[in-house]
């Protein structure tokens, strides 16, 4: 993207006139509706208006919410539509197309203008040429920086908008109170025409939307809130012009024969107020707005395709701009649309389709405002909906009421600028490209110009000259066609030359007093933010400036400073300027002169020493000299002290030796501490793990051992029985019958196969015992293997299965299972299995003290029991979570930072290491590129995280992250 941003070079006031030349956009529009739907018109222009106080107020509101974006009310919109990126490039480029249009329709109505006053006095100007140079003049402007047109544009957009608000007060006042006036009310109001009144709003809607241009500036204005102001400032005069000067037009502009002439339409709306001058205002007003409405077209228009390529809906080489802030690819570009359209010629044609983009950005506008309802800085969403269903209704029946083959072209005018635009990212060509321009601009800037005297007095003779040859030959020719010429003649005139004139100024002389003024302000900044005193002395050795850096020297003030002799504050300068050396060292005298606000004792110079550069310059007729001073007092004490830090040299070296080798000792032994700590670690999970294995062991096995004693036993009894049986058979007898009696045959042939399933069970459960240990320590499998994570996390509950049972205070630990389906995962299994172990075992200790606390060991029916919660999910295709949460007491902030710290433990002595959470971050985060992080409550316990990848790459996925407080 670009290397220079936009600078914040606009003033408020140059802003403000970008954002009030909206209103001249009346004129355009007005006076013909006014012509084709009479009074009718009214109620075409109060909705629109209606709609832009609104629409410029939620802009205003977005413009606070994005201080830093450029372009304004599309790419606002197209911010809001970050989801629908269609959506969001169609409108934005529809803007644009609205606003590329305008600069070439004004110059086709400045032509037409020139030629109406100067063919009257046999002066023949060719057409196409005077509008191929009203359409060129004001890009050339622009291609020399923004800020020439915010100046050329300040200059006319005062009276010009002071005329069209007088225009609509003064109309208003006169059809109220003189008694001249028709009356403020017509007497028939017409019958309304849905199709019409949708074809005339479909225009309108482009002109009272128009009034919002100040935001595309809010990015390089110095004041961007005064800016902003602009739109509410704009939205009060909005109807004053749009609904007041239509109304004018409607009481007083009535006559069929004006045809939709837009020249005669004003004159004889503004006529009965105005007299003798009308004619001459409003030919300053037509040629005014024309003028300021293509300089703000111009200006608005790059901005919209700088902001969509920093957003990524436009090529990158659309957000080039130079240090000056020209637009250079984004102004080429809507300088050949500009070109195009001009070669079509057809004003109502070409504002029909550019005009079809601009309604549809509004709609993409409203839309957006709707979708995004619920955020703060959207304002009147239900609002936004019914201008929205308006727009609408007016795009389908307003657009094929002007013409369905150009209501279609203008549809499929924006996505053909977006292939384009696809072009442009693909082809090759240095055009297209963002270093080509940003070497352009380069080779620009370091472009100088020698003789820039000769130069400048040349422009200058030339443009008197041009000017007074200009006018001398329209005087002669007028004198000669024995005409009487009014003052809209001269009106043109000015503020054509106008333009040539700044034109010219812009390629020439501009662009060098740029430089010069760059480079002040470089040098100016220089002088100040240098870290070394610098002083302007004059020929007298007293001082003119003084910077920053030289105050805090001495201690005092610029102010203070200036008209003191240097030779008084350094006494080693003698005599005048030009006899002092270019370099020395001087001693500062501190007390030579009696500052009033001085900062500072004399002890803070006493014995300070300055290195002194001196050189000289001529200022006009003058000569001053440049002194640059350099505390080298700190150098001076430092060679003072050389000689005895040799002394102590070989002092330091044998003590940096000795502590060297016991810095080595210290780190060995911490090394060996450690591995010991990390051993006891280990130790003592094995401990936890056999003592957990043992205990599940031994039930199955003590319950084998006690039914064995009975199988033997009734083994025996039944041995005997078959013995007795064969001394007696075949025929019991009684000792038999008294035998089988005796041992209760029938229940030991029923109780004899229920014996032996249950050791069966019991050989069982030692099985499955066995296997649970080599599921959690995975001894056969050192590398990376798929596993099912749920199994690893069984296994360990059922190690800890002895931990979780009821004892003493302590009831039995609950723990709930809320499993997601999970992909298995490739990891390292055993130690992720030793980091279930650690947490669990961690969450049984502190419920374990939670429940022997003094506060909870009284009877409450409501206390919940103590309980663990186990979550897992899916993040998406690449990640699972794994929450490990306790409703204990939770951790306290003051610690929660420090628990993935090596040897930090609460655990009383012997009782923890310190270690465990440190190995499990290892752990996930280095051994599995996861992350794992820690969310407590005070009083609603603690619950720690494990995010690991499906598929882990072996390198550490992020910084270390040690908990979260909430």
């Amino acid at each position: 993207m670009p290397l220079v941003r936009l600078k914040r070079s606009l003033s408020f006031l140059e802003t403000w006139g970008f954002g009030l030349s909206g209103l001249l956009l009346w004129l355009g529009p007005a006076p013909a509706m006014n012509a084709a739907l009479g009074v009718q018109a009214i109620f075409v222009w109060i909705p629109a208006a209606i709609m832009g106080i609104l629409l410029n107020l939620q802009v205003q509101h977005l413009g606070r919410r994005w201080p830093d974006m450029s372009g304004g009310t599309p790419n606002y919109a197209a911010r809001l539509l970050a989801k629908y990126p269609i959506a969001a490039r169609y409108g934005a480029v529809g803007y644009w197309l609205g606003w590329v249009s305008v600069p070439p329709m004004n110059a086709i109505i400045l032509s037409d203008l020139v030629s109406a006053n100067l063919n009257p006095v046999g002066l023949y100007l060719p057409e196409n040429l005077l509008r191929l140079g009203f359409t060129i003049i004001p890009y050339i402007v622009a291609f020399s920086g923004t800020r020439t047109l915010g100046i050329l544009h300040l200059s006319f957009i005062i009276p010009a908008v002071g005329f069209l608000l007088t225009f609509g007060l003064q109309g208003l006042g006169w059809l109220t109170f003189a008694p001249a006036s028709p009356g403020i009310l017509p007497s028939d109001w017409g019958d309304f025409n849905l199709s019409e009144w949708a074809k005339w709003f479909f225009v309108a809607v482009y002109a009272a939307s128009g009034c919002e241009t100040a935001s595309s500036f809010v990015a390089d204005s110095q004041q961007p809130r005064s800016t902003l102001k602009t739109l509410s400032f704009a939205a009060v005069l909005l109807p004053i012009v749009y609904v007041g000067g239509s109304w004018i037009l409607m009481r007083l502009a009535n006559d069929p024969s004006l045809g939709n002439n837009t020249f005669l339409h004003l004159v004889a709306g503004a006529k009965p107020f105005w007299g003798s001058a009308t004619s001459t205002l409003v030919t300053f007003l037509l040629s005014a707005g024309c003028l300021l409405s293509s300089t703000t077209a111009i200006s608005n228009s790059p901005r919209v395709l700088y902001q969509l390529a920093l957003d990524g809906y436009m090529a990158p080489v659309f957000g080039v701009v130079s240090s000056r802030g020209v637009f250079g690819p984004g102004l080429l570009f809507t300088f050949i649309l500009s070109l195009i359209c001009l070669l079509w010629g057809d004003v109502s044609h070409v504002v029909m389709v550019t005009g079809t983009g601009y309604l549809s950005s509004m709609m993409a506008m409203h839309l957006s405002l709707w979708l995004n309802r619920d955020r703060p800085e959207v304002k009147w969403p239900r609002w936004s909906l019914l201008f929205l269903i308006i727009e609408s209704l007016v795009m389908v029946v307003g657009g094929l009421a002007w013409g369905w083959n150009y209501w279609l072209m203008g549809l499929l005018l924006a996505p053909t600028i977006l292939v384009v635009d696809r072009l442009i990212r693909r082809r090759s060509v240095p055009l297209f490209r963002v270093e080509w321009w940003l070497a352009l601009y380069r080779r620009r800037r370091s472009g100088k110009f020698q003789d820039f005297d000769v130069l400048q007095v040349g422009i200058l003779l030339f443009l008197i000259c041009g000017a007074l040859t200009v006018g001398w030959v329209v005087r002669t020719v007028i004198d000669r066609s024995h005409l009487t010429v009014a003052s809209e003649l001269y009106v043109l005139l000015l503020l054509s030359i106008a333009l040539i004139g700044v034109a010219i100024a812009c390629w020439t002389s501009l662009p060098q007093i740029a430089s010069i003024v760059e480079a002040q302000e470089a040098t100016d900044h220089l002088f100040k933010v240098a870290l070394d005193p610098i002083m302007v002395i004059d020929e007298q050795g007293a001082i003119a400036r003084a910077n920053p850096a030289a105050c805090e020297l001495f201690g005092v003030s610029s102010q203070a400073l200036a008209g003191v002799q240097m030779a008084q504050l350094l006494p080693g300068l003698r005599d005048a300027p030009q006899f002092w050396h270019p370099r020395c060292e001087q001693l500062v005298n501190p007390t030579a002169v009696a500052f009033p606000d001085a900062q500072s004792s004399a002890q803070l110079f006493a014995q300070k020493t300055v290195e002194v550069s001196l050189s000289s310059r001529t200022h006009w007729d003058q000569i001053e000299y440049i002194l640059i001073l350099r505390d080298i007092t700190p150098r001076k004490q430092a060679e003072a002290e050389l000689q005895a830090a040799f002394a102590r040299q070989e002092q330091l070296t044998a003590t940096a030796t000795r502590q060297a080798q016991e810095l080595e000792t210290a780190l060995s032994e911490l090394k060996q501490t450690q591995s010991q700590l990390i051993q006891t670690e280990k130790m003592s999970s094995l401990g936890q793990l056999v003592a957990g294995v043992a205990h599940e062991i031994n039930n199955p096995v003590n319950f084998i051992y006690g039914n064995l004693t009975h199988t033997s036993e009734y083994t025996r009894d039944l041995l005997a029985l078959i013995q007795l049986y064969q001394a007696f058979y075949p025929e019991p007898k009684p000792e038999i019958e008294a035998f089988i009696e005796e041992i209760e045959l029938a229940f030991l042939v029923e109780d004899l196969p229920n014996m032996i399933a249950s050791m069966k069970l019991g050989a069982d459960r030692i099985r499955q015992i066995v296997l649970t240990l080599r599921n959690f320590s995975r001894i056969d499998e050192a590398d990376m293997k798929a596993v099912n994570i749920h199994e690893g996390i069984e296994s360990t509950l059922l190690i800890l299965g002895n931990r979780l049972k009821a004892k003493g205070q302590c009831p039995r630990i609950e723990i709930l299972e809320e499993y997601s389906e999970l992909p298995d995962v490739e990891c390292f299994a055993s130690q992720l299995n030793q980091v279930f172990m650690n947490i669990i075992s961690n969450a049984i200790d502190a419920l374990n003290e939670w429940c022997q606390a003094p506060n909870l060991t009284s009877d409450d029916g409501d206390a919940s029991p103590p309980r663990i919660t186990i979550r897992t999910a899916a993040l998406d295709s690449h990640w699972i979570r794994i929450a490990i949460a306790d409703n204990g007491p939770g951790i306290p902030e003051s610690i929660c930072n420090r628990l993935f710290d090596p040897f930090f433990t609460t655990k009383g002595v012997g009782k923890g290491t310190g270690l465990g959470l440190s190995i499990c971050y290892q752990i996930v985060v280095e051994k599995h590129g996861g992350r794992l992080y820690c969310s407590s409550e005070p009083g609603e316990g603690a619950e720690f995280i494990i995010e690991i990848p499906v598929r882990t790459v072996r390198k550490p996925a992020q910084q270390k992250v040690n908990s979260v407080i909430y």
